[in-house]
């Protein structure tokens, strides 16, 4: 989750689409356009692991966007696919 944060603030599409599972990555991942936005932290609440293969990861991306302070909050589902845990989706 880390690591996918850090590629999302650096708008690193190739390491958000490699580490996206097959099923529900976009074929075309645009982001917007981050002008004015200065992130600030993540944080983990929780980590569980439902089984071998898959876990889900609650979070909160804190940011300022236009001085304006916002949360990004999800809990997001990840599934191992060949030793590798790939983000599913979230909510």
């Amino acid at each position: 989750m880390r690591s996918r944060y850090t590629a999302f603030t650096l708008q690193n599409t190739s390491y958000l689409n490699a580490t996206w599972h097959p099923s529900t990555r976009p074929a075309n991942l645009e982001l917007a356009d981050q002008a004015g936005t200065n992130w600030l932290g993540l944080t983990i609440n929780r980590h569980e692991v439902i089984d071998a293969g898959h876990a889900c990861v609650e979070f909160v991306a804190r940011y300022k966007l236009h001085g304006r302070a916002h949360r990004l909050h999800e809990i997001s589902r990840f599934e191992r696919v060949d030793g590798r845990w790939l983000y599913v989706d979230g909510e």
